[in-house]
């Protein structure tokens, strides 16, 4: 039998602690993540025989070390950090944090867990992706900065959706001949430069997409940012058990509030939220078309629910989507080129078996336990 490496990382120093099948503490240490402190760890960690490595949080602070670790040839598994906290809770009697208790609640969890796999084109399309997201935020700058500058300029200032274009229009109107007036002017050009750095991550993010083989961008609401998204975010989509525990990870799943005879449930704040994003957007892209998913929210209306809850009924069912899509995609590719083709894109609303359906029978009748 071999030996458990579990660890607390951190961007600069990293808690380990090695247990054997029995789980008794063979050694532990803490390391700093610099090139010196690496080395000395890695150096410590190989004179054990058949070690595993267990990294908490695999896909956030610890991905660096995971990385780096894979590169050189470790076996690695991704440790979620909320399961290493009931861990912590259970082994330790108590909640209490440290980078000690952390890294041997993180050993102690490591049966059953997926295998961290490096793969080149995941890694750029989620950087490509965390850039399309600043390059968003930086537009939502600019845009609420010519309407702040825009008023100085032109009697009224600009509609509230503007494009680059219509700006670029605007500004050309103006010919200011104050110092004031020439900076708004200049400060207010930004625009169409953003807009072209953007047109030129989504072509790339698309290209990365098709070659990947995936479907997603065939659904409505999801372009080239959400499909990157969700490619880099989820990696290997059969990490994920079933189509619930997707949505578990997502946030998009309720929460059970239920208490004595009354049930009911709640809104999940957990999750992660980037992909939770790119599935709201989804669902405004479902309602805007006539689709099943805009039938089903119309019956939930119809029938009496909220507005809000019906659009969270219509949310917790799109990973469902995403999920059968996504789980196509990778069979396609485990086949290769003269293997089974797998779900059509067009069919992933049936889910990943040809019985179920995530948006149910459309019905007048109210349920709330899916809000």
């Amino acid at each position: 039998m071999g030996v458990i490496i579990g660890m607390d990382p951190h961007k600069r120093p990293a808690t380990i602690e090695v247990i054997d099948e029995r789980a008794v503490v063979l050694a532990a240490g803490r390391y700093g993540t610099d090139k010196a402190g690496y080395t000395q760890m890695l150096a410590a960690a190989r004179t054990f025989a058949g070690r595993v490595w267990a990294v908490e949080g695999c896909n956030g602070i610890g991905r660096h070390l995971a990385h780096r670790l894979v590169h050189d040839g470790e076996v690695v598994v991704d440790v979620p950090p909320e399961l290493s906290a009931q861990v912590r809770v259970f082994a330790a009697g108590n909640g209490r944090k440290t980078d000690e208790v952390d890294a041997h609640a993180v050993a102690l969890r490591t049966p059953g867990l997926v295998q961290v796999q490096v793969e080149e084109d995941l890694v750029v399309t989620g950087m490509l992706a965390d850039r399309r997201d600043e390059l968003g935020r930086a537009r939502t700058q600019v845009v609420n900065r010519l309407h702040r500058l825009l008023p100085e300029l032109l009697p009224g200032g600009a509609e509230k959706f503007l494009s680059a274009r219509q700006a670029r229009a605007l500004i050309a109107s103006v010919r200011p001949r104050d110092l004031a007036g020439k900076t708004r002017r200049r400060l207010a050009v930004e625009l169409e430069m953003i807009d072209k750095k953007t047109r030129a991550l989504d072509k790339e993010l698309t290209g990365l997409a098709a070659a990947r083989g995936s479907a997603l961008m065939d659904l409505h609401g999801i372009g080239p940012s959400g499909a990157a998204r969700l490619l880099a975010d989820a990696g290997d989509i059969h990490r994920f058990a079933s189509r619930d525990r997707f949505a578990s990870w997502n946030g998009t799943a309720p929460l059970d509030a239920s208490s004595g005879s009354q049930a009911r449930h709640r809104l999940s704040r957990a999750g992660n939220r980037r992909i939770n994003r790119v599935l709201h957007i989804m669902a405004a892209g479902w309602l805007r078309n006539q689709t099943k998913g805009r039938a089903y929210y119309d019956a939930r209306r119809a029938g009496g629910m909220p507005s809000m809850m019906a659009m969270r009924a219509l949310k917790r069912r799109l990973p469902n989507v995403a999920f059968s899509c996504m789980l196509a995609d990778q069979k396609r590719r485990e086949a290769g080129p003269g293997g089974q083709s797998g779900t059509p894109a067009d069919s992933s609303v049936t889910g990943p078996d040809p019985g179920h359906r995530p948006f149910g029978q459309a019905t007048s009748r109210t349920r709330h336990s899916t809000a």
